[in-house]
């Protein structure tokens, strides 16, 4: 490390111990250093994986936005820790051919070896390197999903196009939407790959018509070859960019290149969402990730403690995957704070020792644990109809608000998917389920009863 680095890198630890905790600071930081900076790219060693991950997961906005305060100029930032091949960064070109996963079995599939000239494409395109399909576990809940990114990863543009998958916070859409992009820069070598969210493009598209450079914008978003939208449900009620993206995406489909989005609902379903992009979003795959089973938790636990060096005992990952089951995100976080705490506390793991460690997680876990039947009873409990009302074909008003009540509630506040839920009311198909759905979120907006009657109910039943 250059002098220079080492006194960039204490202005630059001065600005994250300034906007921290004292204690988040010396149990992440200290030990942290500037390897190297070209002037793009900033190179930190960590102490270890765990480290590398915990910092990546939580601090990175930090780091990237106090080193371009202190250095005049945005960089991109990469760790190292010891003990890690790849010095620490899982190379894009490491997605060599991934596998059809196989019915219904839980598949964890080992890493093949590729050559390493794609990872600064990877980079580049704003992929995190450790989102690729040898890294994604695949269960029942997401089977269909990955097999579908796997086709299209396979042959952009010739299979489904485009590629519109959904699902809860945390369930693996942005895993899937760059282990696509990964696949196709590791085989395709002068692909141009663009992965963003909805937010950057809505962000560098104002940018862009305030400094006068549309014909720049859109030159980088309509020649790419793939371009990979996350969360596109955040364009709505945005009317100049939802026109922006009506025009990149025709460009694009006309041009044959492929299109991947996600969201965490269908199309269909975002509201002030135009109809012309709606029918659009459908015109190709639409897929959903649901959250997965016990099996599959458990894969994804051992997976990423086989990743990181992590040594947990078996009844621990067990013990996490059975209180923590609807958000891999949060799953995964879960096992980094045990590990840690073991790691820097040097103390035996029990049961109560993660109870006290997790205590938010698995209250918010508590909190969200309703069931259809819970909604069902509660909804024909305050409007006095019978329960067996919520799944009759009766259609008089008294009955037909109630269950549409129930269903928009039953949307909002469990995991289940559209058609279980027309299942758990008495065989309704997933078109009823999103009309009623629509309905009662117009009534909320239009009606004060309404909006008070929803959020009493929603209350009461997650106290």
């Amino acid at each position: 490390m250059t002098s220079n680095c080492g006194q960039n890198w204490s202005s630059i630890s001065e600005v994250i111990r300034q906007r921290i905790s004292a204690d988040g600071y010396e149990r992440w930081f200290h030990g942290v250093d500037i390897v190297s900076d070209d002037g793009i790219r900033m190179v930190l060693s960590v102490p270890n994986p765990i480290h590398q991950f915990f910092i990546e997961s939580n601090y990175l906005p930090l780091v990237q936005d106090a080193a371009a305060e202190v250095l005049g100029a945005a960089r991109k930032i990469q760790f190292v820790a010891p003990g890690r091949e790849d010095g620490g960064v899982a190379l894009a070109a490491n997605s060599a051919a991934p596998q059809e996963a196989p019915a219904p079995k839980v598949a964890v599939r080992e890493r093949p070896s590729a050559p390493a000239s794609s990872a600064a494409s990877g980079s580049a395109s704003g992929l995190n390197s450790r989102n690729t399909f040898e890294t994604f576990v695949v269960g029942s809940n997401n089977q269909f999903a990955h097999g579908a990114a796997i086709a299209v990863a396979k042959s952009p543009a010739k299979t489904y196009n485009p590629f519109f998958v959904y699902g809860g916070s945390g369930l693996g859409k942005t895993h899937l939407l760059q282990a696509i992009g990964h696949y196709v820069l590791a085989n395709q070598k002068s692909a141009r790959v663009v992965y963003l969210s909805s937010e950057q493009f809505t962000n560098e598209f104002i940018d862009a018509i305030q400094h006068g450079t549309l014909v720049k914008f859109r030159k980088k978003y309509r020649q790419a070859d793939v371009l990979m939208i996350d969360d596109i449900q955040f364009l709505a009620g945005k009317e100049r960019s939802q026109e922006e993206f009506f025009h990149t995406f025709n460009t694009l489909h006309d041009g044959h290149k492929q299109i991947v989005l996600s969201s965490d609902r269908p199309a269909s379903e975002i509201e002030k969402l135009e109809q012309r992009l709606v029918s659009r979003f459908e015109w190709g795959m639409t897929a959903e990730l649901q959250p997965p089973d016990m099996e599959t938790r458990i894969a994804i636990l051992k997976k990423k403690a086989e990743g990181l060096h992590i040594n947990v005992e078996p009844w621990v990952i067990e013990f996490l995957a059975d209180r923590i089951r609807n958000n891999v995100r949060r799953l995964e976080g879960a096992l980094m704070r045990v590990a840690s705490y073991k790691s820097l506390s040097d103390r035996e793991i029990t049961r109560d020792v993660i109870e006290n460690l997790l205590r938010d997680i698995f209250q918010e876990q508590a909190r969200r644990a309703v069931t259809i039947e819970q909604i069902q009873r509660k909804v024909a409990e305050h409007y006095d109809v019978r329960l067996a009302d919520m799944t009759s074909k009766r259609r008089p008003a008294n009955i037909a608000f109630p269950r549409q009540v129930a269903m928009y509630l039953a949307r909002e506040l469990t995991n289940s998917s559209l058609n279980d839920i027309g299942d758990a009311f008495g065989g309704k198909d997933h078109g009823t389920v999103i009309h009623a759905c629509k309905l009662i979120k117009r009534r909320i907006d239009e009606d004060e009863k309404t909006r008070h009657t929803i959020k009493m109910l929603d209350s009461q039943l997650q106290r």
